[in-house]
């Protein structure tokens, strides 16, 4: 037991005093709120300014492409309509009693370049009166659904309100009649309690999610680099002279699971300081900010990546055994890892829908149960003995990973030249 406590303060001293630790601890939850919140950002900025050419063939929607002046406070008493973001440069053209088609050309030849259009917005001679006619977008970009979004959600609205006036409909009852309504997001747990739910939530859950996850992995990764490196100084033939395999594995994957559940206790404590934060602001404000930050959601990321953990970096372990260089570990380990990171790839259709057959199936699986049980707890309230379960089969799994790990390690860690088919670790189980 002193042999593996000192095999095991050695990886975690090793690994906590490095300037990378330190650094990571406390910008990898900025990263990720970065990764995240950044591209949402410029989507809905649209990457900067667009000239957008709009043909108008009824020559009466000019008012729909008009830009509400920065000064402009909306009404309170007037209902809410889409207006054309100050981003989008419109230029209106009227083609009434013109080709449109025609008429577009000059601006459709002008798209791209410097000083040229992103786009040509057509809107045909019938768009008042027939319900066939289509509006039609020209973009340089495959892509640009955002503006020719935001053009003909404009379009169409004044369209309506048009053939709405013409049925001898007061405009301000048309105004009325087709403002939007706001949508509050509310989750019901099973016990009947009232939380706020909706978008936010989504992507804090993506954020929390990503911080559990990826940690998992790197410090798997570690474990493999380090069996690696130690393999290539001959420094595990002198370790393992003086302590048995077994032992050199569980202190090497204990070193590094309490170094991965320090920087997570920094990470909770920092969330727990920002949702308190977040709290006092959004009671003052009167709104529910971040409803999922609460203590359950803590301790289940203890629980949780502590299983992840554990189960991934036994695969890893192996990789490094049975390797001599980095190279040929990642040749190994990627056919094994991308099947390991299934929850991830999955993951907006379990936090959008965390009870449906897809989510609970992966999450009383065996290597995904861990990940997916977590993203579950986060955004709805799974019965316990679902919990249950995944826990006991995450532990039945890592038991199971640990002997064979630690059967192929025993051989593995002095095996070098060429790698070792799948035959002949088959044997090392047998042996070991």
């Amino acid at each position: 037991m002193k042999k593996m406590f000192a095999i095991f303060k050695r990886e975690y001293l090793q690994a906590v005093r490095k300037k990378m630790f330190i650094v990571m601890t406390f910008l990898l939850p900025l990263l990720m709120v970065g990764v995240f919140l950044i591209p949402t950002l410029l989507l809905e900025g649209g990457l900067g300014e667009k000239h957008v050419a709009v043909v108008d063939g009824t020559g009466e929607l000019q008012d729909a492409f008009k830009k509400p002046e920065k000064n402009d406070k909306p009404d309170a008493d007037t209902p809410r309509r889409r207006d054309i973001p100050q981003q989008l440069i419109v230029e209106y053209v009227n083609a009434r009693d013109k080709d449109v088609e025609q008429t577009a050309k000059p601006y459709v030849a002008n798209m791209g370049g410097k000083h040229g259009f992103d786009g040509v917005f057509l809107v045909p001679h019938d768009a008042l009166t027939s319900t066939k006619a289509k509006l039609k977008y020209y973009s340089r970009s495959a892509t640009d659904f955002m503006t020719q979004g935001r053009l003909s959600s404009n379009a169409n609205r004044f369209v309506q309100e048009h053939r709405l006036t013409a049925r001898g409909i007061d405009r301000a009852d048309i105004d009325s009649l087709l403002s939007d309504l706001d949508v509050e997001a509310v989750q019901i747990s099973k016990s009947g309690v009232e939380k706020k739910g909706g978008v936010g939530n989504f992507f804090a859950g993506m954020i929390l999610v990503a911080l559990l996850f990826i940690p998992s992995f790197v410090y798997g990764l570690e474990t493999m680099r380090g069996i690696i490196q130690e393999k290539t100084d001959r420094v595990v033939e002198v370790l393992v002279s003086s302590v048995s395999s077994r032992q050199l594995l569980v202190g090497k994957v204990l070193g590094i699971a309490a170094v991965g559940l320090t920087q997570i206790g920094t990470w909770l404590l920092m969330a727990g300081v920002a949702g308190a934060v977040l709290k006092a602001i959004g009671k003052s404000a009167g709104v529910s900010a971040l409803s999922m930050l609460k203590p359950s959601t803590f301790f289940f990321f203890l629980l949780f990546f502590t299983l992840s953990y554990l189960t991934y970096v036994c695969v890893y372990a192996i990789g490094g055994a049975v390797s001599n260089s980095e190279k040929e570990a990642q040749q190994l380990i990627m056919p094994i890892t991308l099947p390991m990171m299934m929850p991830w790839f999955l993951l907006a259709p379990i936090l959008t829908n965390p009870d449906s057959k897809l989510a609970v199936g992966f999450s009383l699986a065996p290597m995904w149960g861990p990940i997916t049980m977590y993203m579950r707890t986060l955004v709805a309230d799974p019965p316990l003995w679902h919990i249950a379960i995944t826990v006991l089969v995450s532990i039945a799994t890592i038991a199971a990973l640990f002997l064979i790990t630690a059967k192929i390690f025993r051989i593995g860690i002095l095996s070098y030249g060429k790698r070792p088919t799948v035959k002949e670790i088959w044997k090392w189980l047998k042996v070991a």
